[in-house]
């Protein structure tokens, strides 16, 4: 199993959303929705993940008007957030689980 260190809530947002090219508010809008509400990304958080990504070559800019870019997830950012998801869902697995075997974990 590969792995590799676990992103910030913020980065799997970003790359959750991009399945739909979008600038920048277009993504906190999104980002909002997918998270019904409990994940609120300022401007500077946003473009802090965006500008990480684009250097780890997880997202490319596909429109740049002068105004505003347009971002969508690559390949190699497709497979990070399969990979995180993965990851994610172990661990819910792995509580699950373990709640079966102690029976002392309450929700």
């Amino acid at each position: 199993m590969e792995t590799s260190a676990p992103m910030t809530e913020a980065m799997y947002y970003v790359l959750l959303t991009l399945s739909v090219p979008s600038h920048g508010y277009q993504l906190l809008s999104a980002i909002a929705r997918a998270s019904r509400g409990r994940v609120q990304m300022g401007p500077g958080t946003l473009y802090g993940v965006l500008t990480r990504l684009e250097s780890e070559k997880m997202i490319q800019v596909v429109n740049d008007d002068g105004r505003r870019k347009t971002y969508e997830i690559t390949e190699p950012g497709k497979a990070a957030l399969a990979q995180e998801t993965s990851r994610l869902q172990a661990m819910l697995a792995d509580q699950e689980r373990w709640e079966g075997e102690v029976k002392c974990l309450k929700n």
